[in-house]
């Protein structure tokens, strides 16, 4: 049986749909991301997990049981999670061992039983020394984690987060997505998470849901997610890309400003009329001979238009010599080009995806 269930979720506010008709299963332990643009339906989503909005269709299931229905709605504090806010919500009068104690007194637990289960979470998530501070004495991350221990604690069922980490800077950031990650392999709480940071989402998901208009583009690990993208919008959405929109006349596919053998295309034989491929800008390489041997790869000559450097690669935007196409491609520190200069584009086409083309006609 799964964890937990939305069925032909939807919510609409006046005749607006902010979540439509949303299909998602997640199993006991799994930590699933709910990322997409402002707007996507993503929190609105998370508060109806939580009890906090009641769906206007479909339901919300829990080990089998009916949390939320058009009809009916188990209140927040009876379904057996836990959520932590963007404002970390933790009182400022009270001590981190109080705020952590404070779910496990309401549900009258032993006090010699909270003594150990406090020390024990402040122990994992590196607090116990700050154990008597308030709040107001503690950096972000440690008011992040002081959150954290306090839902964790209560040995929740599932665990909610709604972009816990918007209000930190980006080095906090980066090593809370971390720290969130090491507490689920932990503990191994089936969690929900928003964000609209495709890195956290990478970092820290079992699988990632990326939500468009209040609708799911695609459902995938990581990986899969970056590297078979399913839709131009996830395509874009996760990471940086070029989109080339062609035309396939003959055994030739026409791009603006150059034209490539078809057979090299993936799944060549089942190319649409209107191809349309995702290629990563650090899957490309520049060179500055032509090619002796073409081989399986897509060569583009062209013209090096713009150029930053950002410490860690360059970014470079080749523009081919007959056309208005901007090719984004990312290099090693090392490898420098200067603007106007001639250069050869290699392309793999193995390692691009195939993607809708704007018209909308199948990948």
């Amino acid at each position: 049986m799964s964890k937990l269930s939305l069925i032909g979720l939807g919510k609409k506010f006046g005749s607006t749909p902010a979540v439509d008709n949303v299909d998602l299963t997640l199993q006991q332990g799994e930590f699933v991301s709910l990322l997409g643009p402002s707007g996507c339906g993503k929190t609105t989503t998370l508060r109806m997990i939580a009890g906090f909005i009641k769906p206007t269709s479909g339901t919300i299931e829990m080990n089998g049981a009916v949390m939320s229905s058009a009809a009916m709605t188990v209140a927040p504090e009876k379904r057996g999670m836990s959520m932590i806010f963007q404002s970390y919500a933790i009182w400022p009068n009270m001590t981190v061992g109080q705020n952590v104690a404070f779910g496990l007194k309401l549900r009258k637990l032993g006090s010699a039983e909270i003594e150990t289960r406090v020390n024990r979470i402040l122990d994992t998530v590196q607090l116990r020394h700050l154990k008597d501070r308030y709040p107001a004495e503690l950096s972000g991350g440690q008011q992040q984690r002081v959150a954290l221990a306090r839902a964790i604690v209560i040995e929740p069922e599932v665990l909610l987060l709604d972009e816990p980490l918007s209000n930190l800077d980006a080095n906090l950031r980066e090593e809370m997505r971390s720290e969130i990650r090491r507490l689920h392999d932990a503990f191994h709480i089936t969690t929900v998470y928003v964000t609209h940071d495709q890195s956290e989402a990478m970092v820290t998901s079992d699988r990632i849901v990326v939500m468009n208009q209040g609708r799911i583009e695609q459902v995938d690990d990581p990986v899969s997610l970056y590297n078979v993208p399913k839709t131009r919008f996830v395509a874009g959405f996760i990471g940086r890309t070029n989109f080339l929109d062609g035309r396939l006349d003959g055994n030739t596919i026409v791009f603006p400003g150059f034209t490539v053998p078809a057979g090299l295309a993936p799944d060549s034989a089942s190319l649409p009329a209107r191809p349309s491929f995702s290629v990563r800008p650090q899957t490309i390489s520049i060179q500055r001979e032509a090619p002796a041997d073409r081989g399986s790869k897509w060569w583009v000559e062209g013209k090096i238009a713009e150029r930053a450097y950002l410490g860690e690669y360059w970014e470079y935007v080749v523009c081919p010599a007959n056309g208005d196409l901007r090719i984004r491609v990312s290099t090693a520190p090392t490898e420098i080009f200067q603007n106007a200069e001639t250069v050869w584009v290699e392309i793999d086409p193995r390692r691009s995806a195939r993607v809708p083309s704007p018209e909308g006609s199948n990948p």
